[in-house]
C-alpha cells in the first residue's frame, strides 16, 4: 500500500506549492485514520529536506517516488522510496529511513541498538541502518515481485537534523555490519545522499512502484526449513523494529539470569501475524547455541512436530548432541 505515489517532478512541485503534507495526510487518513501533530510536523520537516536532495537534474524527473509504503503482513511503513534503473538498465528501489533525531548513544551490550530521545523520553531503539536494512531484507524475502523481477533494493538512513561528527556514536564500529549495508547520512550530507541515489538511479521507472505494491506476498524461506540453519548460527529471519529490541533485551536478560541466578519474566503481547513465533524461534536458537536450556511451548502441536521432524532428518545419528533441544520441543 502506497500512501503517496508520484514522479520526482510531481513531488518537487507538490513541495514547492506547499501541498505535499496535505497530499500525504489525505491518503493516510483514508488508510489508517487520523494522525497526530508530531507525525504531521515530521512529514513537513522531512519532505523539505528530501526536496533539497532530489532537486537536481542528476536524478531523473520520471523516477518513481513513494512515501509511507506499508510493508505487507506488518504494521510497518517505509518512509521514502525512489524507483528507477541504473546505468546497466537494472531495476532498483532505494529505501530511505527518515529520522528526526539530533543525537544518540551507543548500547554496546546489544546488537544493533542505540539510545535516543523518541516518544517523549530516552529509549532503546534500533540503529537506523539496521532498521533500513531489515525493511529491505523483509520485502526482498516476502515480495514475489522483487524476487521474480530481480529488483535490487538499496537501503539507507537520512537523519537530516543530526550533525554527524567524526567518531560520532551513530558511526561506532559495533554498528559497522549494518552501516556497510545501509549507510547513514546526516545534516549537511545532501550531496552525499544525492551521490548514493544517483549511483543506482540513472533512469526513471515509476512502474516499479506498482509492481511492488501489487506483488504477491509469499515467503522465500519457510520458518521450519530455516530452523536447522539458525541452529548453525545463520540469521535466517530478520527481526524488525520492536521485534529486534525485544529480542536483544531478551538475550541480554536471559544471559544475565544465568550469571546472577535470578529469575526474570518477559511478557510479549501481539495479535496474529505480529511475529511472535519468529521471535520465539530466534530466541530458542540463540539460547540453544549458548548451551542454555530453552523450551518452545505452544498449544499447537503442528509446529512442534514440524521442527522436530526437520531436526531429525538433518541430525539423524546425532540425537545425543541435540537431545535436550529435541525433548523440549517434542515432550510439551
Amino acid at each position: 500500500m502506497l500512501v503517496y505515489e508520484s514522479t520526482k517532478q510531481q513531488f518537487i512541485e507538490d513541495v514547492e506549492n506547499d501541498k505535499i503534507v496535505d497530499e500525504i495526510y489525505a491518503k493516510y487518513k483514508q488508510y489508517f485514520g487520523r494522525s497526530n501533530d508530531a507525525q504531521i510536523r515530521s512529514w513537513k520537516n522531512s519532505m523539505e529536506y528530501m526536496y533539497k536532495v532530489l532537486n537536481t537534474s542528476d536524478i531523473p524527473n520520471d523516477s518513481g517516488i513513494a512515501i509511507e509504503f506499508n510493508i505487507p503482513s506488518t504494521s510497518k511503513r517505509i518512509d521514502f522510496l525512489i524507483s528507477g534503473k541504473d546505468s546497466n538498465n537494472i531495476n532498483g528501489i532505494i529505501i530511505i529511513e527518515l529520522k528526526q533525531w539530533d543525537s544518540c548513544n551507543v548500547v554496546d551490550e546489544k546488537d544493533g541498538i542505540v539510545k535516543t530521545y523518541v516518544a517523549g523520553g530516552i529509549r532503546e531503539v534500533e540503529h537506523p541502518s539496521y532498521q533500513a536494512w531489515s525493511y529491505a531484507t523483509l520485502i526482498e524475502d516476502f515480495n514475489l515481485a522483487i524476487q521474480e523481477n530481480n529488483i535490487k533494493v538499496y537501503p539507507c538512513a537520512y537523519l537530516h537534523n543530526y550533525k554527524i561528527e567524526p567518531g560520532d556514536p551513530i558511526l561506532n564500529p559495533i554498528y559497522t555490519e549494518y552501516l556497510s549495508q545501509a549507510p547513514v547520512f546526516g545534516n549537511g550530507d545532501v550531496f552525499k545522499l544525492r551521490e548514493f541515489i544517483n549511483k543506482y538511479i540513472k533512469f526513471g521507472n515509476r512502474e516499479l512502484l506498482y509492481i511492488i505494491e501489487n506483488g504477491k506476498i509469499s515467503p522465500s524461506k519457510r520458518l521450519q526449513d530455516s530452523l536447522v540453519k539458525m541452529l548453525s548460527g545463520n540469521k535466517e529471519f530478520v527481526l524488525i523494529d520492536d521485534q529486534k529490541v525485544i529480542y536483544e533485551n531478551s538475550k541480554y536478560l536471559g544471559v544475565k539470569s544465568k550469571k546472577d541466578e535470578k529469575k526474570r519474566v518477559i511478557i510479549i503481547e501481539g495479535g496474529p501475524g505480529t511475529g511472535k513465533t519468529v521471535l520465539a524461534i530466534n530466541l530458542l536458537s540463540y539460547f540453544t547455541n549458548k548451551k542454555l536450556v530453552a523450551n518452545y511451548v505452544t498449544k499447537n502441536s503442528a509446529p512442534r512436530e514440524v521442527f522436530y521432524n526437520k531436526l531429525m532428518e538433518k541430525y539423524k545419528g546425532f540425537v545425543e548432541t541435540l537431545y535436550p533441544f529435541l525433548c523440549n520441543i517434542n515432550n510439551i
